[in-house]
């Protein structure tokens, strides 16, 4: 009876995550950083990080770096993206209704109903996607689903000059009011989860490598990156200008175990089973060993995954940029995807923390990760 007691001791969960970074991470989520228009949230980022690292900086479009031993030759990238899905303005009619496209893959669906934020110079103007009520969509006609072409914004107006008075006009982007919850004290709630708790994650890293005074043989940059969700392209650029050997990413996966999901072709992953390790072309493979071999030593439970021909993640940048960087996938379960409801699990945050923390710790000095040599 000891001896199973003692093994049940062992797989007891570590918490990582403190009240200081919990509290940075509620305000990290609920700071709008639509694609393309992310300096508030990485002002934010980066405010936290630098007690953490040596030095910092930015480039032209807004991805943030924050390094530890910057004048290694060995460089090893740990990578989220910062941007989160929203809207553009793209008509404005006379009597004062807007209507938007995309900026990211904003799901119209979900739509009707909201609240929302228009950012303009003069600041945020409030507006709701209207929708007719149900009263007035009887009559034995087929019902109109939400699409592109139907939704659409009021702010309160009643013409198009009123709208233009509140500094909005068209390319003005649109983000969700919703805020950071916890749900059952088991979930983080909200919208942007997709990815600013990558970024939130691998700052952590940072903190716990400062913390416990680790030493690392390599330099470490801690990327988070712009513009993922309109085709990786923040990854695309800052990969060409740290030129690393290794890049470890984190972003999110379908928690599949929700219906409506097809768990053929979407694979069995759920929140509260672990870190997700990816299997694809563009993953290495003596990379994702380490990362399994460093969960398995460190007692983190994972979980895997299949990726047919791309992950669609900023991993597919980081490996085919350079002649070739060493790159690995690690994911975050996460349900409800693309909503304002995004839910993560607690110790899922936890464990992709302390996955990425030891395998820096695994990782050695000028290591040679090719297959053959």
């Amino acid at each position: 009876m000891a001896k199973k007691k003692e093994a049940s001791e062992e797989k007891q969960h570590v918490a990582v995550v403190n009240k200081k970074s919990l509290s940075f991470l509620e305000k990290y989520i609920n700071n709008p950083s639509p694609t393309g228009f992310e300096w508030e949230g990485q002002k934010l980022w980066l405010d936290y990080i630098k007690p953490y690292v040596d030095e910092t900086y930015v480039d032209n479009y807004g991805t943030a770096v924050a390094v530890i031993n910057p004048t290694a030759s060995y460089k090893v990238v740990i990578e989220a993206h910062a941007d989160e899905i929203s809207w553009f303005v793209n008509y404005i009619t006379s009597d004062g209704l807007i209507y938007v496209i995309r900026n990211g893959g904003s799901d119209h669906q979900i739509a009707p109903s909201k609240r929302v934020l228009i950012h303009t110079e003069n600041g945020t103007v409030p507006a709701v996607f209207g929708w007719p009520a149900i009263h007035t969509r009887h009559g034995g006609e087929k019902e109109e689903t939400p699409q592109l072409k139907n939704i659409f914004l009021d702010c309160g107006c009643t013409t198009k000059e009123e709208v233009e008075a509140l500094g909005v006009h068209v390319g003005c982007v649109i983000t969700y009011e919703d805020q950071f919850t916890v749900l059952n004290d088991r979930y983080y709630v909200g919208r942007a989860l997709d990815n600013r708790a990558g970024g939130f994650m691998i700052a952590e890293v940072a903190r716990l490598m400062h913390e416990n005074k680790k030493k690392l043989d390599f330099g470490l940059y801690i990327v988070n990156a712009v513009q993922e969700e309109i085709g990786l392209r923040g990854a695309e650029m800052i990969a060409h200008r740290i030129k690393p050997n290794v890049a470890i990413i984190t972003d999110v996966t379908h928690d599949t175990t929700t219906p409506m999901i097809n768990k053929i072709t979407q694979g069995d992953l759920a929140c509260g089973k672990g870190p997700v390790v990816s299997y694809a072309p563009a993953v290495q493979v003596n990379l994702n060993k380490l990362l399994v071999e460093t969960a398995q030593k460190n007692n983190i439970p994972f979980q895997r995954q299949a990726s047919s021909r791309s992950t669609g993640t900023d991993t597919d940048a980081f490996a085919y940029s350079n002649e070739g960087v060493v790159s690995a996938l690690i994911s975050l379960p996460l349900r409800y995807m693309h909503t304002t409801v995004e839910m993560i699990h607690k110790e899922d945050v936890d464990n992709v923390i302390s996955l990425i923390y030891h395998a820096l710790l695994a990782i050695k000095k000028d290591q040679d990760f090719r297959y053959i040599k």
